[in-house]
């Protein structure tokens, strides 16, 4: 059996590892999009690394587009195996890829604007929101810890790793020569307790280990702190400047537990008299798909459910889908809250609301997830006094602050007791992914002085026999 780290290798966007058996059946672990490395993205993202008409199936940990945001594309260019995932995945999926097809066909529009003002040839989009949709006939939701017969050699089963809504690690369990061989690829790993979701669980015992590494060198603040200085913030913006709080985030998980935390200061009495705007169509529908599928969330969420009938709607929250009422956030003068996506601030209406308050001393930037190296929000987060969106250049006068804990992805304490179902002793290999490359090797050598042997972390397009 072979395993090729096509994507999130020595990074933290694009995963994607083809695992071929001997028998010749490939499967995709994954099938992400690279994200953030401007003109570089779009060249990766068309280089697959693989022949998609060989490709068998892929099996999908979870619904962000950085483990998800391709499968239009290889149905675009011909495959038509199955997509297997979490019930909770395929919902999300099904609003979240089409939303990326529409973003690709209307940044390929304004991107092609330019080009031809320079005589440049037209690009085409990546895929559009039409292959997003037709692609969705290909997934199978798979309920929660159920073994799913992928065929009379491969069975797969997911079990909850509380990143997101639906997310689960993928243990496969695959017959070559008449002998088993246990694979289990975690995906990304969520954190013990989480303002919604249930905590991740322990997974089946493997021979084989893939697994995250994104926060492998640092460790969170706990919750009960986290809330105390996010209202801290509100308050000190919106009622000691009279500013806007500009939070982007990414429009599901992120945006839904921001919104529950705020519905938790105003059932409290906490919350100032401010408006609070969630500027995101697709967090408007996440939403919707979140309130479906209640089973994934955590008992403390359930008892809120008791008295009150929806945790992401209170009084003077606004959920915003047309363009137009977003352009009117632009005149809105009173002091208010402004969440919307994407979170590293790459794309989206974030832009524009950035474009537009950044330069006000009396607003606040708070970033309240990862971002990546390249992206706008890390040279925000790194302190740059001056930015680019679209082509123009702006002064950053606002303050900018920064809450990792609102953060999906476990830290190294955090994923290393995550991985305490496993026998160490029993693991051939451990390969680390999902993480930039100076932070894999420091949590690569915490592994070890925890016991963990056989410890390899794959460049792109690496290949290993297993």
């Amino acid at each position: 059996m072979k395993l090729k780290f096509i994507g999130a290798s020595r990074e933290v966007t694009g995963s994607k590892i083809l695992l071929v058996t001997d028998m010749g059946k490939r499967i995709l672990l994954d099938c992400g999009m690279f994200q953030g490395k401007g003109l570089e993205t779009d060249e990766m993202n068309r280089d697959l690394g693989f022949d998609v008409s060989t490709l068998d199936h892929i099996i999908l940990t979870h619904a962000h587009i950085d483990h998800s945001g391709l499968i239009p594309y290889v149905y675009r260019l011909g495959f038509r195996g199955s997509v297997v995932c979490s019930d909770a995945t395929r919902d999300l999926c099904s609003i979240m890829l089409a939303d990326s097809g529409y973003i690709q066909e209307n940044d390929t529009r304004t991107f092609n604007k330019k080009r031809a003002k320079k005589g440049l040839p037209v690009v085409t989009p990546i895929f559009t929101r039409e292959d997003a949709i037709a692609c969705m006939n290909l997934f199978i939701g798979v309920p929660d810890n159920m073994k799913f017969r992928i065929d009379e050699n491969i069975k797969v089963k997911f079990t909850n790793t509380g990143h997101m809504l639906g997310s689960g690690a993928a243990n496969l369990q695959i017959i070559e020569n008449g002998q088993i061989k246990r694979i289990t690829y975690t995906g990304d790993i969520g954190r013990p307790v989480s303002r919604i979701l249930a905590s991740p669980e322990p997974f089946p015992q493997a021979d084989i280990l893939i697994t995250e590494s994104t926060y492998g060198d640092r460790l969170h603040n706990d919750t009960e702190k986290v809330d105390e200085e996010f209202l801290e913030i509100v308050m000190n913006t919106c009622v000691g400047k009279g500013g806007k709080l500009i939070i982007p985030a990414f429009s599901v998980g992120r945006t839904q537990e921001v919104v529950y935390t705020l519905n938790n200061f105003y059932n409290s009495g906490k919350l100032p008299r401010i408006d609070i705007f969630v500027d995101s169509p697709l967090a408007v529908n996440a939403t919707t798909v979140f309130r479906m599928h209640y089973k994934w969330f955590n008992s403390s969420f359930q008892k809120v459910l008791e008295n009150d009938e929806d945790p992401f709607g209170f009084r003077n929250l606004f959920y915003i889908t047309r363009h137009e009422d977003s352009k009117k956030l632009n005149d809105h003068k009173k002091p208010c809250i402004i969440i919307s996506a994407s979170g590293m601030m790459e794309a989206g209406r974030i832009k524009h609301h950035l474009a537009n308050n950044i330069s006000n001393p009396a607003n606040t930037i708070l970033a309240v997830g990862y971002c990546a190296p390249e992206t706008l929000g890390a040279r925000i987060l790194r302190g740059d006094r001056e930015i680019s969106i679209h082509g123009n250049v702006y002064e950053v006068k606002a303050d900018v602050r920064k809450i990792d804990s609102f953060s999906g992805h476990g830290d190294y304490n955090e994923m290393i007791r995550y991985l305490d179902c496993q026998d160490k002793d029993l693991l051939e290999k451990v390969f680390l992914v999902h993480g930039e490359y100076d932070t894999q090797k420091k949590y690569a050598e915490t592994l070890r002085n925890e016991g963990y042997r056989n410890i390899e972390i794959p460049a792109r397009k690496q290949e290993y026999e297993v």
